[in-house]
């Protein structure tokens, strides 16, 4: 549902108490997101039920807090955010909590073969190309055409040639909650001629609550025996490596910061400053909904359980963060205080023949499933 009109304050649920909700003071502010770009309007919605509230805006459908009880029962904000879409607009990081698309992640040098022809992508990431370019899905607004209590339906019509993608393509995103506290994102689209498609969502999280501190005590499980290492431009080499012995292997639960010592010693870790590699989920069959990570906040208890259609899964841990941008709660986004885990296909795969498909055809429905469940433990 629509906020309009709402000054957001204090948020007080049915089970927490004023006084307990007075330690996580909420700042959002409705008309701070009330303008126009391009001569579409922009807004935020909430979701709710009674233990999640998700503040979304049409601006790159972005989640711009997401509100969840820890152990104790008091509500923090574990998404980092900005109060205004003009913060949106000057960050130094541009992805905060949006929608990504046309094609999530790195395309090598802005290039692809496609039906014969090749196509030039901008290059927005030293010499490569990412997340859709630099008015990728991003940086437009969406059409909202539904939005309740629970749920809100967004739709794009991305142009053919935009950033140079080819084919007229039609999405529709969908964000939901439901009485598991799971908060679901359904992807859909079709196109008018052959295109590269990887839709995913790119919030950074930190479960402790926004910019409290580093996330190197997190303990992080990844459903992946194997990953896709990078060349230096993070690149996928086109091997799908094995994580045994490495420090790649989430397998079972490990804190974050438990093998980045050996950034200096590890090539991959050195080529990603830390973690920035996308892991090849273990799957049952090539688009079955399964566990792809778990991360867990020992000192607050949050959990966080990320399920999805998607082959693979980004993990970044926030090693390019460096305080240049000031948040919602006047806090800095430091060096690794936030992480992300992007559901998605590989990176550079329109190069990369040996990886799963990212081609949409004409006649084809894209459709694709993430759900992240939102939980607490001891």
């Amino acid at each position: 549902m629509t906020i309009n009109n709402i000054a957001l304050a204090l948020i007080c649920l049915s089970f927490v108490s004023c006084d307990q909700a007075k330690k996580e003071e909420f700042v959002l502010n409705a008309t701070h997101f009330q303008t126009q770009i391009n001569g579409k309007t922009t807004d935020l919605y909430l979701l709710k039920n009674d233990y999640l509230q998700v503040y979304i805006t049409n601006y790159g459908g972005r989640i711009v807090s997401l509100l969840t009880p820890d152990k104790k029962g008091v509500l923090g904000d574990i998404v980092l955010g900005f109060k205004s879409i003009a913060d949106y607009q000057k960050a130094k990081t541009p992805y905060h909590g949006c929608l990504i698309g046309r094609y999530g992640n790195r395309i090598a040098k802005g290039r692809f073969e496609l039906d014969g022809a090749i196509y030039e992508l901008p290059i927005n990431n030293n010499e490569n190309h990412l997340h859709g370019g630099p008015d990728g899905f991003h940086n437009q607004v969406w059409e909202v055409i539904s939005a309740k209590e629970n749920s809100i339906v967004m739709t794009y019509e991305s142009q053919d040639g935009e950033m140079g993608y080819p084919g007229n393509l039609k999405v529709e995103v969908a964000y939901s909650i439901n009485v598991k506290n799971e908060l679901k994102i359904d992807y859909n689209a079709t196109t008018d001629k052959s295109t590269p498609i990887n839709l995913t969502n790119h919030a950074f999280f930190n479960l402790a609550g926004q910019a409290k501190g580093s996330i190197n005590d997190h303990l992080l499980m990844i459903n992946a025996d194997h990953f896709t290492p990078v060349d230096g431009g993070l690149i996928p080499l086109g091997e799908i490596r094995s994580v045994e012995g490495t420090p790649f292997d989430f397998r079972r639960a490990k804190t974050i910061g438990r093998d980045l010592n050996q950034q200096a010693s590890n090539a991959q870790l050195n080529r990603g400053g830390g973690y920035d590699h996308n892991f090849v989920l273990n799957k049952e069959s090539a688009s079955s909904m399964s566990l792809a990570a778990r991360v867990v906040d020992p000192k607050s208890g949050r959990q966080l359980d990320i399920s999805t259609q998607e082959p693979g899964i980004q993990f970044y841990g926030g090693n390019f963060m460096d305080g240049s941008d000031v948040g919602k709660y006047d806090t800095k986004f430091e060096y690794r205080a936030s992480f992300a885990l992007e559901t998605q296909h590989f990176p550079d795969s329109p190069n990369q023949p040996t990886f799963p498909n990212t081609i949409l055809q004409p006649g084809e429905q894209y459709q694709t499933q993430s759900v992240y469940r939102f939980s607490t433990s001891e």
